[in-house]
């Protein structure tokens, strides 16, 4: 409405009748947002906030939004995040997959301990995988050297 240069006290009369009416609700639109930034981009909730800061919702409505995710769901979206981009990374030098990884979730706004035992769960993961895998290409050679 400024740049349409609505004077202020009538933009802030229709903005109050669109609250009145439910054509405006902040907090509907601050866990929609939340649900879907969290859900397709993986975001933490220090970014969520951050986002929602950034469209001018209040710090309780805020608050409350981000607060409705549950900590097991950042851990589980940070490991699942972690396993997509280290897969990319195979045969680089566990330090250099560790960095990467913590930097790609700190960006996420992560916290650093969800962080940190995010990628040291899927690195120890993917050793597994690897020794498995390597457990099972032994076992075959030798077989195959018994026939």
């Amino acid at each position: 409405m400024r740049r349409r240069h609505v004077p202020a006290e009538i933009a802030a009369e229709v903005l109050d009748r669109f609250v009145d009416v439910g054509l405006i609700d902040d907090a509907a639109f601050a866990q929609a947002w939340v649900t879907s930034r969290q859900a397709g981009r993986g975001l933490a909730p220090r970014a969520l906030a951050n986002e929602l800061r950034k469209r001018g919702v209040e710090e309780p409505v805020i608050a409350e939004a981000v607060s409705a995710v549950p900590r097991d769901d950042v851990e589980s979206t940070a490991r699942t995040l972690v396993r997509r981009r280290a897969k990319a990374m195979i045969g680089l030098p566990t330090e250099v997959k560790v960095r990467r990884l913590a930097g790609m979730l700190a960006r996420k706004g992560y916290p650093g301990d969800i962080a940190i035992r995010a990628v040291r769960d899927v690195l120890a993961e993917q050793a597994v995988d690897v020794a498995g895998e390597l457990g099972r290409e032994l076992a075959e050679h030798v077989a195959a050297d018994d026939l």
